[in-house]
């Protein structure tokens, strides 16, 4: 925070820089994390939705009735796609949020019931163990008790019998998956769902990452999906995420219930304090409309058959990855995933020379360019183990990339097959006297030496009991979001990752630049003619980060004229560097840009203004 006001462009240029080390949200190099359509005017048509409602309060529709409708208007597109003429719900900031709500809810009216368990008795969950964690979550916030049931370690699946034998008078709620996240297995919902109106325990479809491409799948030339939404008698509630399959900006989730009680046992409401009236139907009181115009956006404008057709794309490009994974010497795809979800887990049936471990292959693709998702083994309560796996979410846009990304994936196997990393039995047993590197040093090693790979934290998740793993995630993650110090920067400390560059519609810096149909990227406020330039500017400047030049970070900056130009953050002595980039003019700054100039120093042209203490 600087005491002096700052230039505009100044804060923008140190955005820009701090931008410079995420992995990229556009473009399919990302199989995790990021749900790309592929359209970039899209992105800008959510841009513009959340730009008009930037200031408007979601806390009281009744002062902004706008909310009220985008709100009704995507809770009607969820009753249409989810099959629930007369579910009711809300629109939430996320899937977490969505789950914890399920969840508050079913405890509300278990404790409401007349049968309920004796007092002093704590309500129960029961999950299967590839549930979410936001259900663990959900039970630790809310004081619930978790009763988690194995799955098959080859399958990812589990008999309904094996969940509904668990339901006692303590039950307060089911949770069944469409499909599970880790493994992208769907669970028997119907099964569950009927046991559960025989017990009268409300049952919880969670299709964060399901609800937003499974009901589009048959009708996009897939083949028939099990039974999961509302048409399954006892299914009373859904959530599905808009800010997954549904291409909406992060921020947005569905959660609808069948039973309007369980809806009402949602909302929080006091009117014992002497200020407003309050009633909030989500865990949020004050909250941005932003991201629900977004959603309502990018809904309204796909509609149903837009949903089809990227539905289609991302068929294609799982059925060829999964083609390309199933020729793969040492690794198989772990069970018999519905969707476009895909874990990827050693081969135990080839001889050890030939297995690939699932967590060296991911550095291994990621050392050429894609990033994928790494998931430690789990010890389960029968004594099996769910095997490590590498996660890969494929969306419209890895069709583009499938020659790149099959080159990477066969490479990375080849790099590793036959090596072998840690423990993945999950057992817990060993220990730092057995050689567990400390958090706190991957995190310095990380920070310092500019190494993110995750494989070691993940060996060490699976080798240290589980209460110590998840204070060691704590004091790992930690470190990355603790101010610098006077002597350091986050932008420089952070190492550089992929490079957010690429065709048109896989930028995601602000500007806008035309490709081939006429779509534009994200508008920003550096929209201008020059902007194909820039973008080519940009775009070769990110080379030189990381390399031998002592460039740190590449930023989007201005002249004296207020022309754009290149920002390039380099060590001293100042790197000889061009002096333009396609016509766009490079100014090199070579002292870091969150640190302190001499007072008596006026900011060199194109150089963010720092702070001055």
């Amino acid at each position: 925070m600087t005491s002096d006001p700052t230039d505009h462009e100044a804060v923008l240029a140190r955005l820009a820089a701090y931008r410079a080390h995420d992995a990229p949200t556009h473009g399919g190099r990302v199989l995790s994390y990021v749900y790309d359509s592929g359209l970039a005017a899209l992105d800008e048509l959510a841009a513009r939705a959340a730009r008009e409602v930037q200031s408007v309060n979601g806390l009281d529709p009744t002062a902004f009735p706008s909310v009220a409708l985008l709100e009704g208007d995507l809770v009607a597109f969820g009753r249409e796609i989810l099959h629930g003429p007369d579910a009711i719900g809300s629109v939430t900031s996320g899937g977490t949020e969505s789950c914890l709500l399920a969840v508050k809810a079913a405890r509300d009216v278990w404790a409401a019931r007349p049968d309920a368990a004796p007092p002093g008795t704590r309500p129960t969950i029961v999950l299967p163990s590839t549930a979410h964690a936001a259900f663990h979550k959900a039970a630790h916030y809310l004081g619930l008790d978790l009763d988690v049931v194995p799955v098959d370690p080859t399958t990812g699946t589990l008999p309904a019998s094996a969940l509904t034998a668990r339901f006692d008078t303590a039950t307060a709620l089911v949770v069944v998956s469409a499909p599970a996240y880790p493994h992208g297995v769907p669970d028997p919902v119907a099964e569950v769902a009927a046991a559960a109106v025989r017990a009268g325990i409300p049952c919880h479809v969670d299709a964060c990452i399901g609800g937003l491409v499974l009901p589009f799948w048959e009708a996009a030339g897939g083949a028939p999906v099990p039974a999961w939404d509302f048409r399954v008698p006892g299914v009373t509630s859904i959530s599905a995420d808009l800010h997954k399959y549904g291409y909406a900006p992060k921020g947005a989730s569905l959660l609808l219930f069948a039973d309007r009680a369980l809806d009402r046992a949602r909302y929080f409401a006091l009117t014992d304090w002497p200020g407003y009236p309050v009633v909030n139907p989500t865990v949020l009181g004050s909250r941005s409309a932003t991201s629900l115009a977004a959603a309502w956006a990018v809904t309204t404008a796909l509609g149903t058959q837009g949903y089809v057709e990227l539905t289609r794309r991302v068929q294609a490009a799982t059925a060829a990855v999964r083609t390309v994974l199933s020729g793969l010497r040492g690794l198989r795809v772990l069970g018999d995933p519905v969707g476009p979800l895909l874990a990827v887990v050693s081969d135990d049936s080839v001889d050890p020379a030939n297995r690939v471990d699932p967590h060296l292959w991911a550095a291994a693709v990621g050392a050429r360019g894609f990033v994928l998702q790494g998931q430690p083994a789990l010890a389960q309560s029968d004594g099996s183990t769910l095997p490590r796996s590498t996660h890969l979410t494929v969306t419209p846009v890895t069709e583009g990339l499938l020659t790149e990304l099959t080159d990477a994936l066969v490479a990375g196997a080849d790099e590793v097959r036959g090596r072998a990393s840690g423990r993945a039995d999950g057992s817990g047993a060993a220990g730092p006297a057995q050689g567990v590197p400390d958090p706190a040093e991957l995190a310095r090693a990380a920070r310092e030496e500019g190494e993110l790979d995750l494989t070691a934290v993940l060996a060490l998740i699976e080798a240290l009991p589980r209460e110590q793993s998840a204070r060691m995630l704590v004091e790992f993650l930690a470190s990355f979001t603790e101010p610098q110090t006077a002597t350091g920067s986050a932008a420089e400390d952070y190492p550089a990752r992929v490079s957010d560059t690429g065709p048109a519609d896989g930028y995601d810096d602000g500007l806008t630049a035309p490709d081939a149909s006429g779509a534009t990227d994200t508008p920003g406020a550096a929209d201008d003619p020059q902007d194909a330039a820039v973008h080519a500017a940009l775009a070769e400047a990110s080379g030189w980060v990381g390399g031998q030049d002592r460039v740190s970070a590449v930023g989007l900056g201005a002249t004296d004229a207020g022309d754009p130009c290149v920002l390039v953050y380099a060590g001293t002595p100042a790197p000889e560097l061009p002096t333009q980039l396609h016509g766009i003019p490079v100014r090199v700054v070579t002292s870091d840009p969150v640190l302190a100039l001499d007072e008596d120093e006026p900011p060199a042209a194109g150089r963010p203004v720092p702070p001055t203490d």
